[in-house]
Formats: C-alpha cells, sequence, structure tokens
C-alpha cells in the first residue's frame, strides 16, 4: 500500500480525505481494497475499506515505534501477531464465568433440532421472474389441494418436482442445520409439524413443504462443552480487548477522514 506524507504533498491547501498519524492512504487502494468487503452498496463496501486499511497502518505505526518493522516498511500478518501478542493481553475466562456464560445461553449449547420433511420443487430460475411468477401461483393452487387431501403429496411430488427427490416421493428424510439449500433450510428451523400453507422461495424455486416430524435439540452437559464455552469467552474477550486497543492508537496517533466504531475489531479481522 502507498503511503504518502501529508506534509510533503506539494501545494496541498486542505486534508487529504483519510489519514493516519500525518500519513495519507490513496483513494485508489481503498478502491482496491473494496474487493475483499462485500457489501448492500458501494459506499458501505468503501467505509468498511478504508478502516481496515486505517488498522494496518495503525498497528504498521505502533510496530515501526517499536522497532518489530523497518521505518516505512509494510507490515505482514507475522509482525502484526508478533505486536498483539505483547501489547494485547486477554486473561483467560474463569471457570466462574464459563458456567454463568453456559447456564445464560441454554439454546447455544444444544444438539441441533432435526426436521422430517418431504417437500415438492417447482423450479424457476432467480431471474426468470415470469416463471416464478407461474410456479408460485401453481403452489398456491397445489397446497390448497394438499390442505384437504395431504395424501396426494406423494403423488404430486413425483409429477410436479424437480428435485431428485421426486422419485421417493419427495422425501428428504430426517434434515439437521447445513444439509439443504440455505432458504429451506431456515424456514425449516422454524416451521411447526405439518403441511406449510405458504411457498417457501429459494434460489431454485418454490417449495411446498409438509413437515412430519420434529426432534428439539437438547440441552448438552456443561462438561462437554466446557472447551466451547471458554473459547467463546476468550474470542469475546479478545474482539473487547483489540477494540480498546486499536481506539487508543487512534486517538494516539491520529485519524483523520474515518472513525473507528464498534466493528474496528471486526476489520482487522477481515
Amino acid at each position: 500500500m502507498q503511503m504518502i506524507d501529508i506534509e510533503q504533498l506539494p501545494g496541498a491547501a486542505t486534508p487529504p480525505p483519510v489519514s493516519v498519524g500525518g500519513r495519507y492512504i490513496l483513494d485508489s487502494d481503498i478502491a482496491h481494497e473494496m474487493q475483499y468487503h462485500p457489501a448492500d452498496s458501494a459506499g458501505t463496501a468503501q467505509l468498511k475499506a478504508a478502516r481496515a486499511l486505517v488498522v494496518r497502518e495503525l498497528l504498521r505505526q505502533r510496530a515501526e515505534r517499536l522497532g518489530l518493522v523497518e521505518a516505512d516498511a509494510d507490515v505482514d500478518d507475522q509482525a502484526i501477531a508478533a505486536l498483539l501478542e505483547q501489547e494485547l493481553a486477554v486473561p483467560e475466562p474463569s471457570e466462574d464465568d464459563c458456567e454463568r456464560f453456559y447456564a445464560s445461553h441454554p439454546a447455544r449449547f444444544c444438539e441441533p433440532t432435526r426436521v422430517k420433511t418431504r417437500h415438492i420443487l417447482l423450479a424457476a430460475a432467480p431471474d426468470d421472474a415470469e416463471a416464478r411468477d407461474t410456479q408460485y401461483h401453481q403452489g398456491v393452487e397445489l397446497l390448497e389441494t394438499l390442505a384437504q387431501h395431504p395424501e396426494r403429496l406423494t403423488e404430486f411430488a413425483q409429477r410436479y418436482s424437480a428435485c431428485p427427490s421426486n422419485e421417493q416421493g419427495g422425501e428428504l428424510g430426517w434434515l439437521s442445520p447445513g444439509q439443504t439449500v440455505a432458504e429451506l433450510d431456515h424456514a425449516l428451523q422454524h416451521l411447526p409439524q405439518g403441511l406449510h400453507d405458504r411457498p417457501i422461495a429459494s434460489r431454485f424455486g418454490w417449495h411446498l413443504v409438509m413437515v412430519d416430524a420434529r426432534e428439539e435439540g437438547q440441552r448438552l452437559p456443561y462438561n462437554a462443552v466446557a472447551d466451547q464455552v471458554r473459547r467463546s469467552l476468550h474470542e469475546q474477550a479478545t474482539r473487547r480487548g483489540l477494540r480498546h486497543y486499536l481506539l487508543a492508537l487512534e486517538a494516539d496517533i491520529g485519524v483523520e477522514g474515518v472513525a473507528l466504531d464498534d466493528d474496528s475489531g471486526g476489520a482487522l479481522m477481515q
């Protein structure tokens, strides 16, 4: 990343848009960094990219002060790791902390819920508005019939479904989270047992879903998840410590043109 000393900019009448400790981050560098920070809008991606470069430059300048990198040299991940190991002390959580965290997050430490499911996929590409509209209305009609005659789902799956499960009458078997397309997977975690009364959209089209059975995940005993609990607390403490450390560097070194906020720690991790 090319850096420019503001004071050396000839004829610079106004401060550059983004700078760290008097060193200017080029717009072209921010534009290049944006590819690593997908967002809903170009403006948001640009802000994330600028923060990421600011964080890296703050750490580079701090590492330079401590003699971990040479003056004006780029900072690599190894140098950043050495800097944080030296300056970011994160205490290990106590056993009491771990047990309290486990007790206050019962849903977090459970076996996954399983759902026994049948479905009909009415295929339609996401960019084919006409096909999606046609298939949606067909799905509504099929659901109206299935509401009165649920036993016909096997027949309808064999006749209409574009999923390979049509050969088994739409049977998907027992599904745990992550075993089917994301849109359907998310819906299945919340659907009650029985026929869902509306088509469910996915990138593949519309799904008509029958939940035949649910097995809610049982809470795991503390001893089985103690290491996971300890890692979760340590990660939380690391994120908090990193955020405070970066904000302290921001105040000490000085940043213009962008402010680090609550996701500044995330910018480093990206």
